[in-house]
């Protein structure tokens, strides 16, 4: 028999366990008893999700929504189903039901911004990305995305900028050094493509693009000359 005495710990017992479908069971008897029972809307929603089931997460935040048209955790939900579901115009409407709520809510203000990205408008998705970054200059999801949008725009230089930013907050993102190198190539730059494909930041390039000219070398010589040096002065201090 199922204990509802307890529910809050049973169902918290349940997500730790990753038994989804049992909290969906759970939380349709406490829903069979209480169908506005807020414990039982919430969690059942987030199971859907978990379990990739995003229409009924959509119709049980609904649910809760109708109920409190603020609840923020709700609308969230609803936002992420939606995004699932590729029904981008409708993100839009609950992304600005929530920043009618919170207008500096940066999750909110990305997602604004990736469903702009998904209807190819470009130019809009970067105010968006551009209003986290002035609240979050490192937010790496909105440089990550706000380069993207400049690429479709053709804006490449740009592109590069925000892609290089990414490196320098968290050099182990790979996604960021492929595209730079990517978009040199469009640029018709096959150096910095390669340099920016080694991980090498936009100020590094120039020291080695020049002493690369300088040494009468290839730019990939160059490179290679530069992390032996390097590595033979790491090896120096390490016996000091």
């Amino acid at each position: 028999m199922v204990d509802l005495l307890d529910p809050i710990n049973a169902i918290t017992r349940m997500f730790e366990a990753e038994k989804f479908d049992d909290v969906v069971i759970y939380c349709k008897k406490i829903l069979d008893k209480n169908p506005k029972d807020m414990t039982g809307l919430q969690n059942i929603t987030t199971a859907f999700l978990h379990l990739g089931q995003y229409q009924d997460a959509l119709d049980y935040s609904s649910k809760v929504l109708e109920m409190n048209p603020t609840d923020t955790y709700a609308l969230k939900n609803k936002i992420f189903a939606l995004e699932r579901l590729r029904k981008f115009d409708d993100v839009l409407k609950s992304c600005q039901q929530m920043l009618d709520i919170d207008k500096n809510d940066t999750w909110t203000l990305n997602s604004m911004g990736l469903s702009l990205n998904e209807l190819d408008q470009h130019a809009e998705a970067i105010e968006f990305y551009e209003k986290t970054l002035q609240l979050e200059p490192n937010n790496i999801t909105a440089l990550m995305n706000k380069a993207v949008s400049l690429s479709y725009l053709n804006k490449f230089e740009q592109s590069i900028e925000c892609y290089d930013k990414v490196q320098q907050i968290d050099p182990t993102i790979k996604q960021a050094k492929k595209a730079k190198s990517a978009l040199y190539v469009k640029l018709g730059k096959e150096d910095e493509s390669f340099l920016a494909a080694q991980g090498v930041l936009v100020k590094d390039m120039k020291k080695i693009l020049q002493d690369a000219k300088n040494n009468k070398c290839t730019v990939f010589h160059q490179f290679c000359l530069n992390e032996f040096n390097d590595m033979e002065e790491k090896k120096l201090r390490s016996q000091s």
